[in-house]
């Protein structure tokens, strides 16, 4: 028997991504199942930006050491704008950040946002 349930394997995905590709669920089945239709409404609270691909390429572009993907899409989700914003959310996290490579994620941020 087998499990139709099974993880192949585990990717982080910012929100800017999830919506995009609830868009296209939506295209395709004309309407979303209940659980979509529960995320879509969360995502409608939140302030996603529409040049959310520019912005990830300009985080990754920083080549920060130890940056990982997840870290990545974890502040695009979150959009922080200053330096201990960042530091506060990294906190969870098993990683730590140079104060200049924080202020080039900051720089980066401030310029995606002034250009909305």
């Amino acid at each position: 028997m087998v499990d139709a349930d099974i993880i192949l394997n585990e990717e982080p995905v910012s929100m800017a991504e999830l919506k995009e590709e609830l868009e296209k669920i939506k295209k395709r089945d004309k309407e979303l199942n209940f659980r979509a239709n529960r995320t879509e409404e969360y995502l409608q609270h939140f302030d996603i930006p529409k040049n959310s691909k520019e912005l990830y390429d300009a985080l990754v572009k920083l080549d920060i050491p130890r940056l990982k993907d997840l870290y990545i899409k974890k502040i695009m989700d979150l959009m922080p704008t200053n330096v201990e914003d960042i530091k506060i959310m990294m906190q969870g996290y098993a990683v730590t950040i140079s104060a200049e490579n924080i202020k080039k994620i900051v720089d980066v941020i401030t310029k995606f946002k002034e250009g909305k």
